[in-house]
């Protein structure tokens, strides 16, 4: 846990300096990762992790239950961006895409190797696989089309942008079609290679959009703390994971796995969602600066105890 907690402390410190140092040219070069990100490594991931994952054996009645604790959050989200913040839309769609959209791979499964011992770990990983994945690329890209500043005009321009913006999508339906022999074991242990270099390098792109924000004038580094950003956190942090616990004491005993799943921060990938589509940026790096600082800050403390 503490070797996480410094990556991303350190991976986010080199995107600032970066940024401050360069300036532009920082802009640019973050550029080349997102994209890499974007259309290479999510797709080889998705296909390789997919393509073994056998929905009839580890899912649970639990993991059901987290889709209706995130459609009542993002719906939540919703509300409060439109109704009482009267956010305009690429706002809005942010704030959605960043309660919905939780880092329970990269931070989740070895959170809760660290805090609930090996037990947890298969669990996690099935949350973050049969819950978390999809809502990336159906759900985090449904809401960046429908919401995003340059995803189209009309509801046919939206839904061409996101079927076209959508690699991973590509992917998970090719890796639901090919068979095992598609998928080696070599290739396999690639994309798990992958994912955890995928952390250092998004939260180095955050890290260049905090401080490329602060140039601007508009985001202060570290980020400022305002309604909005206070709103996501409140039903990413709080009411997410209040609900698993609701639903875990009512209907179903769940996995401890589960609720520390759902109390994950913001994912990292929002800010590829934000990218593709046109989602505001400086809400958007905000919400997963602030959600993560805090989730590892009390995880580290409860990893002292």
């Amino acid at each position: 846990m503490i070797a996480v907690a410094l990556a991303i402390a350190a991976s986010v410190a080199a995107g600032g300096a970066a940024e401050r140092r360069w300036g532009e040219r920082a802009r640019a070069a973050s550029r080349a990762p997102r994209r890499g990100m974007l259309w290479t490594a999510l797709p080889f991931v998705t296909f390789f992790t997919r393509a073994r994952l056998e929905l009839t054996t580890g899912v649970g009645a639990g993991l059901g239950l987290a889709y209706v604790e995130l459609a009542v959050v993002g719906t939540a989200a919703y509300l409060v961006a439109t109704r009482i913040l009267a956010l305009p839309r690429p706002a809005a769609g942010a704030l959605i895409v960043v309660v919905v959209l939780s880092n329970t791979g990269y931070l989740g499964v070895p959170l809760n190797g660290a805090l609930l011992g090996r037990d947890a770990l298969a669990p996690a990983i099935a949350f973050d696989t049969v819950v978390a994945g999809p809502m990336f690329y159906v759900a985090g890209f449904a809401i960046g089309a429908a919401f995003g500043s340059g995803a189209g005009d009309t509801p046919r321009e939206r839904l061409r942008a996101f079927l076209s913006r959508n690699p991973p999508l590509v992917a998970v339906v090719l890796a639901l079609l090919a068979p095992d022999a598609l998928a080696p074991d070599v290739l396999v242990d690639a994309a798990t290679v992958v994912v955890y270099a995928l952390l250092p390098i998004g939260f180095f792109v955050l890290g260049v959009n905090l401080a490329a924000e602060a140039d601007e004038g508009t985001l202060p580094f570290p980020p400022p703390f305002d309604a909005s950003v206070g709103s996501a956190l409140a039903l990413r942090l709080a009411a997410a994971p209040a609900l698993m616990l609701a639903f875990s004491a009512v209907i179903v005993r769940l996995p401890d796995a589960y609720l520390v799943q759902a109390a994950m921060p913001s994912g990292i990938n929002s800010l590829v969602v934000a990218h593709a589509y046109g989602l505001d940026l400086r809400l958007t790096s905000a919400a997963v600066a602030w959600s993560t600082a805090a989730v590892v800050a009390v995880a580290l403390t409860a990893a002292a105890l």
